[in-house]
């Protein structure tokens, strides 16, 4: 989970874009979440397969906190 906001390390994580098994390109919208009533998208660092989501829709979140884990594809 990346620090979005210089006021705040917490975060409500709002929804997820890409599901467990599906592809995600770089730049690309992993999940939602919420901070200071502002709501941003996350894209993906990387390009690969979503292969866990270790946080569930509603859940608070801190940053630095790893939230998904994405396998890098084998370009």
């Amino acid at each position: 989970m990346p620090k979005l906001s210089p006021k705040s390390d917490q975060y409500f994580f709002g929804t997820w874009e890409k599901q467990v098994g599906e592809h995600i390109q770089k730049g690309e919208v992993l999940f939602e979440v919420e901070s200071e009533k502002v709501i941003s998208e996350v894209p993906s660092e990387v390009t690969g397969v979503v292969a866990e989501q270790r946080v569930d829709e509603g859940a608070t979140v801190k940053a630095g906190e790893v939230v998904a884990v994405v396998t890098v594809a084998n370009d």
